[in-house]
């Protein structure tokens, strides 16, 4: 089977921080408004792939016949336990991130190459990352992040990748789980509306999440893993 789904690993993370990259800009690629394109990636894939309460699965794109090469076209990551995530990573994920590039902020700080706007606004996100509010939490304690390739979307393997991650989840005994999309993604918007995705009362209507009750009365009971 050429495309299939498979748990990610640390040998993924170039490829998790170049598909973060291309999606980073509300879906489209982000390229062309770093000069710090490693920053997308740093928050919102690599942690998933390091700290503890994460998990992370990839779609892998693999020609037929061709057993040594495999492209990775998208990914899921998350955590089963935001707050655990929140502290593990406060201790030991944002600080050395802080140290590194918390000083290209200062008046007299000497970027090279010169920041961009979007460098500077998650470099101030990982100085002062907030957490989730009590209203997230108490729809469920599990996030995720979702990104595929735009050569891989309407393709339904978005779908697919979220339902890998509803059934981990319920293996896990995790109810359901929530998201936190840029308002600006319309197609997102569209996207998680279809596949059941509802607003999270008490939150930005870019929160949404869904139970794997839900899931499994729109799409179907989820089962054991099927093999590849």
């Amino acid at each position: 089977m050429p495309i299939f789904i498979r748990p990610a690993t640390k040998a993924d993370e170039p490829a998790l921080s170049r598909i973060c990259l291309l999606t980073a800009d509300a879906g489209v690629s982000a390229e062309g408004i770093h000069a710090y394109p490693e920053l997308p990636g740093l928050m919102y894939a690599l942690p998933y792939v390091n700290l503890p309460s994460t998990w992370a699965f990839v779609l892998v794109d693999k020609p037929p016949g061709d057993d040594e090469h495999e492209d990775v076209v998208g990914y899921c990551v998350g955590s089963l336990d935001t707050r655990v995530f929140e502290a593990v990573a406060s201790e030991s994920w944002w600080p050395p991130l802080q140290v590194q590039y918390g000083p290209l902020l200062e008046p007299d700080g000497l970027a090279e190459p010169p920041l961009r706007q979007a460098d500077i606004k998650y470099i101030n996100t990982i100085l002062n990352f907030t957490p989730a509010s009590d209203a997230q939490i108490g729809f469920s304690p599990a996030h995720l992040h979702i990104n595929v390739l735009p050569s891989h979307q309407s393709k339904g393997y978005g779908r697919q990748l979220i339902g890998r991650v509803m059934r981990y989840l319920k293996e896990q005994g995790t109810a359901g789980v929530w998201l936190q999309m840029d308002p600006r993604n319309e197609k997102a918007a569209g996207f998680y509306s279809r596949l059941g995705f509802h607003p999270v009362e008490g939150t930005p209507s870019s929160v949404v999440g869904i139970t794997v009750e839900q899931w499994e009365m729109t799409w179907g009971k989820l089962g054991a893993e099927p093999s590849h």
